[in-house]
């Protein structure tokens, strides 16, 4: 949700690769889905909607641990996005891993579009699909270990 009461909801996955050492930046990035914006809470009715995609990793942060999945780990990314009508932003998406995770960290994603940033996130509830996130690490010593 914006300042103004608007919000934006979106759909998407993608993958990144996360430069060594986590600092830094990457246009190894990729995914996008869909974007709608509702003039405010409540609405059902879109004002406007499109498609999005990344176009790179601004920062990745990697904290905490999901013992019950193998490779899951918490943490932020920060992604670069580009909207359907031509708009830029910044996609944030933040994972409260279940072990390890600072109380600090949320759950969930905010987004900027062109001068609007939609910070004020939905916390997930549960028994819900939504507002969710997970990251997950792809061990490249296991696929050197498949050749």
């Amino acid at each position: 949700m914006a300042n103004d009461g608007s919000q934006i909801t979106i759909t998407g996955s993608g993958t990144f690769v996360a430069p060594a050492g986590g600092d830094g930046t990457s246009s190894a990035a990729t995914g996008g889905g869909t974007w709608a914006v509702f003039a405010s809470a409540g609405d059902t009715t879109p004002s406007a909607n499109g498609t999005y995609r990344i176009t790179g990793l601004v920062r990745w942060d990697e904290k905490g641990t999901f013992p019950q999945e193998v490779n899951a780990v918490g943490g932020l990314a920060v992604l670069r996005v580009e909207f359907s009508d031509g708009n830029h932003g910044v996609l944030t998406v933040s994972c409260h891993a279940a072990s390890g995770s600072d109380p600090a960290i949320f759950e969930g994603i905010t987004m900027s579009k062109s001068f609007v940033d939609y910070w004020n996130r939905e916390a997930p509830v549960g028994g819900v699909d939504a507002n969710r996130t997970l990251f997950h690490r792809l061990d490249w010593s296991l696929l050197q270990d498949l050749r």
